[in-house]
């Protein structure tokens, strides 16, 4: 496991606290899968849960491939004991609909919401989403969903929700999340993947209503002025 405090800290630092009593809602992104976005996110929420007043959640969106979860429970040691498996949306909304809805054994419909579970780490500072994927039945498919009042009603109960999302080269989840979230955070990883891609997806990010925070230099080796540094992570504001 590489760490990241370090670099975190600096991103932190950077992005500044809150300013309102609401929590806020930050979102990281790729131009390419494979950047490193998820992990970043993920030392980004446990670095700003140790000083948060409130709880930080950690949103995992990529509905095809939830990882996020089981990342945090197989690393006790950094992000401590597992705390049990709850509810995940305090006003029964999700950032997701299902086609067709879900319904029970009996026929009953089941609301959306009964597919998204949480659990809590850190000692219930850091709380993150889990999609329950295996629970859909054939043929059913899940979709985000951009007229929700998820995000309003969970920052009454967070200082801030970080926001994991699908790599740009396979899905238009930034581009459906940007409008909703109060920054964004680019992730890159040195020396792969096209330069005009990732120009491109901060473009398309701002046009669709985003605001551009920073950028995180992934397995960077080099800062500007030339100074060697230890690699995953530089910060960069934009």
């Amino acid at each position: 496991m590489v760490d990241l405090t370090r670099e975190m800290a600096d991103l932190m630092s950077a992005l500044g606290r809150p300013q309102s009593t609401q929590g806020r809602v930050l979102m990281f992104v790729s131009a390419y899968g494979g950047e490193g976005v998820s992990t970043v996110a993920r030392e980004y929420a446990r670095c700003e849960a140790a000083f948060a007043r409130k709880p930080i959640w950690l949103i995992d969106t990529d509905l095809a491939n939830q990882t996020q979860m089981h990342a945090l429970t197989e690393d006790p040691e950094r992000f401590g004991a597992a705390g049990a498996l709850s509810q995940a949306s305090p006003d029964g909304s999700v950032f997701f609909t299902l086609s067709p809805p879900g319904r029970d054994a009996g026929g009953a419909a089941v609301q959306d919401s009964h597919y998204l579970v949480a659990r809590p780490f850190l000692g219930r500072r850091l709380w993150v989403t889990r999609f329950r994927q295996k629970n859909l039945a054939p043929g059913q498919r899940a979709k985000l969903f951009d007229q929700t009042t998820y995000w309003k009603a969970l920052r009454q109960h967070t200082q801030t929700i970080v926001v994991d999302v699908p790599a740009a080269d396979r899905s238009s989840a930034a581009l459906q999340l940007a409008p909703h979230v109060d920054g964004i955070v680019m992730v890159v990883s040195e020396n792969a993947g096209d330069v005009q891609a990732r120009l491109d997806l901060k473009s398309d990010l701002e046009q669709a209503g985003g605001r551009l925070m920073g950028m995180v230099y992934n397995r960077a080796s080099r800062i500007m002025g030339g100074a060697t540094r230890r690699p995953l992570g530089r910060f960069a504001a934009l």
